[in-house]
């Protein structure tokens, strides 16, 4: 085995590493119109196809990782329990060894919470989109998250530099008494150098469905400054940073969760508001500003009035 390869993996395909499992079915206009073969390391060569598989189940009184397999770049953090109002719930960050994201890379993260588990899952820095000559890259995420469970994934900044290509794709299978808070938060380059939307194109889905199959909620975003300006009104708006928290419930009514969601981010001074999911599934808040610590803090208030809504106690201090 690959010394890169570790662990067990969730599902029994026979391959991890296959194409099927690390390549997008369908690309957003605005991204396949740059997929090329990559002359210098292609896509599939090591180093540039990076998956993890991993499971967590509730195990006498909290949560374990039970299954874990990787393949390099990405790796994990081993399971801590520092959250002092929730110490059965782990916490469990995305690493890369690659330094960032660059042409050709394929990343694929599947996590499956059993029933009545609890996990955060972060990163512990910002996702750097190196410059690209040719193709682009890709990250395609899947949680499946069973009754009972609660999951919170809050990655650090997706920084896109110039000239990068980058889609990513996250899918939510949601038990209707699971709860599965999500953010997202993406700059529009190395502001601190006066790269404001340099990059060819970033794109992003979230998909959120039941377990019937039913959709709950989508959210597309498209950002190709050489095809269209992305700093209009029903854009960005000339702001430098926008997040993104989605908050998948059915713990607390939706417009009690909106309503407690915009009110805190009234007091930011920022341009943000919150509102109720299709079907009052939850609720989800978007922020924009100029700067990233400001919006981080948004972020972090906000996931804290959720939090004390959902689970009764405040959100840990975070690195990123």
């Amino acid at each position: 085995m690959d010394l890169a390869e570790i662990g067990e993996r969730v599902d029994d395909s026979p391959d991890p590493l296959s194409p099927a499992r690390y390549t997008a079915e369908w690309l957003p206009s605005q991204i396949a119109r740059y997929a090329s073969a990559v002359d210098m390391l292609p896509v599939g060569s090591p180093g540039k196809v990076g998956v993890l598989d991993l499971a967590f189940e509730r195990i006498g009184g909290r949560t374990e990782l039970t299954a874990h397999y990787q393949k390099a770049p990405l790796h994990i953090t081993r399971t801590l329990y520092g959250d002092p109002g929730r110490p059965d719930m782990p916490s469990v960050m995305f690493l890369s060894s690659s330094g960032g994201v660059v042409q050709g890379d394929r990343y694929r993260i599947d996590v499956t919470c059993g029933a009545g588990s609890s996990v955060h899952l972060s990163t512990p820095a910002a996702t750097r989109v190196y410059r690209m000559e040719q193709d682009y890259a890709s990250q395609l995420v899947n949680f499946s998250v069973g009754r009972g469970a609660y999951l919170e994934y809050l990655p650090g900044h997706t920084i896109p530099y110039v000239n990068s290509r980058y889609y990513q794709r996250i899918g939510v299978t949601v038990d209707p008494e699971a709860t599965v808070v999500l953010g997202e938060t993406v700059m529009g380059g190395r502001l601190a150098r006066g790269e404001l939307h340099a990059y060819d194109a970033y794109c992003s889905d979230l998909e959120v469905r039941g377990t019937d199959g039913q959709l709950i909620c989508c959210d597309p975003m498209r950002l190709a400054p050489p095809e269209r300006p992305v700093t209009g009104p029903a854009v960005l708006a000339g702001f430098g940073v926008v997040a993104s928290l989605y908050v998948v419930t059915g713990a607390r009514p939706a417009q009690e969760l909106a309503g407690a969601m915009h009110d805190a981010l009234t007091g930011t001074g920022l341009r943000a508001g919150a509102g109720v999911l299709p079907g009052e599934r939850g609720a989800w808040a978007r922020i924009l500003g100029d700067r990233s610590p400001e919006v981080t803090a948004a972020m972090h208030l906000t996931w804290d009035v959720v939090r004390r809504l959902l689970i009764g106690v405040p959100a840990p201090e975070r690195r990123v």
